[in-house]
């Protein structure tokens, strides 16, 4: 059972908590709507696009980054007022300790780190792809850095293909080239003038093309001039689709499932998946961290008052998503495992509450 104290902490921390979402949700829509009003004039968007598809997942999606930050602020604001109030001294004065009083808080935060690790995993995702989807056709046009001239691939360990051109509105290659090996030495090349997908799973129209087989020093050769060859392998158009941020439209069992089949095709470039995989794990483990950070903070009743706390708890904020940033950056360019740059940020940052809850107001 709950004691009151217990209640009466959960509660001021929630509304906090919600009130700070609500406030800055608001201030973020307006950001956003006032950068692409003219995008949303010129292009064409439904308002059924703008108001139910785009603005509910974008407030999922800014919510869903910064509710760490979030937790930060709202436990320095209550925690503050309770302080200047003298309540938290009467709470140590009725024989409660600190680690006592540590007990409703973190229990706000296992709510909060709990709706967060679900929505990361799957809700953002899903409303990510509805979003990104919207953006893309009507305001970044451009935003698909795919590449379609020279495209080297692998589909398998020990299957490479080459396109000369990829012809993304009707998903055609041209001078399309297959190559299996095998210990290292060609056995298989598969040349085509055109290579046309024809939907899935994996079906390929070739024309114009040539089949050449090697088995030691002997060659067969199969000559298709003017025919159609209609044959399957593990490539369709969205091989040469590669948004900025497509890593954040996949659920995480859609996001494991390609890491494994980049891994399978030889593929090594995944880091900005990974990243993104265990992120989602590593910002609510965050909102633990913030939320200790925040109490030890504004538990103690100083000159400053509020004002203080908040600029500290900022201060402090800020420091965290730099040092996020800075470490996804070295995770990125391979300085580092990309499980160590997205944990450091946490590792640190624990250090830094045990160190001040050792030193907080008892």
């Amino acid at each position: 059972m709950l004691k009151k104290l217990d209640q009466y902490i959960i509660k001021k921390f929630l509304r906090t908590f919600f009130f700070t979402v609500l406030i800055f949700t608001m201030i973020s829509v307006i950001i956003d709507f006032s950068e692409k009003v003219e995008n949303f004039i010129e292009s064409g968007i439904t308002n059924k696009e703008i108001y139910i598809d785009y603005y509910p997942n974008f407030i999922l999606y800014i919510d869903g980054l910064l509710w760490p930050l979030f937790t930060l602020i709202a436990v320095i604001f209550f925690t503050s007022r309770m302080a200047y109030n003298s309540e938290i001294i009467s709470i140590f004065n009725a024989g409660v300790s600190f680690r006592r009083l540590m007990v409703p808080y973190l229990m706000g935060a296992v709510l909060i780190s709990g709706i967060q690790l679900v929505s990361n995993h799957f809700l953002i995702p899903k409303g990510n792809k509805t979003r990104l989807d919207i953006v893309h056709e009507y305001i970044w046009r451009d935003n698909d850095k795919g590449k379609t001239r020279d495209v080297h691939m692998f589909i398998s360990p020990d299957t490479k293909i080459y396109v000369n051109f990829y012809r993304k509105r009707d998903s055609t290659a041209n001078k399309f080239r297959m190559e299996r090996f095998e210990d290292g030495e060609l056995v298989y090349l598969l040349k085509a003038n055109t290579a046309s997908w024809e939907g899935y799973p994996d079906k390929w129209s070739l024309k114009n093309y040539e089949i050449r087989e090697f088995k030691g020093k002997e060659e067969s050769l199969l000559l298709g001039k003017g025919a159609n060859l209609d044959t399957t392998f593990a490539l369709t158009p969205n091989d040469f689709v590669d948004f900025l941020e497509q890593q954040t439209m996949m659920t995480t069992p859609q996001l494991t499932a390609y890491i494994q089949q980049m891994r399978s095709r030889g593929v090594g470039n995944t880091q900005k998946y990974e990243i993104e995989l265990h992120r989602r794990t590593a910002d609510p483990f965050t909102i633990f961290i913030l939320t200790i950070i925040g109490m030890s903070i504004a538990a103690r009743k100083v000159r400053g008052g509020m004002g203080l706390h908040l600029a500290l708890g900022i201060g402090l904020g800020a420091i965290f998503i730099f040092l996020s940033r800075f470490s996804m950056v070295f995770a990125t360019g391979q300085a580092i495992p990309v499980l160590l740059g997205i944990w450091i940020p946490n590792l640190i940052f624990t250090l830094v509450a045990i160190l001040l809850v050792s030193r907080a107001q008892k």
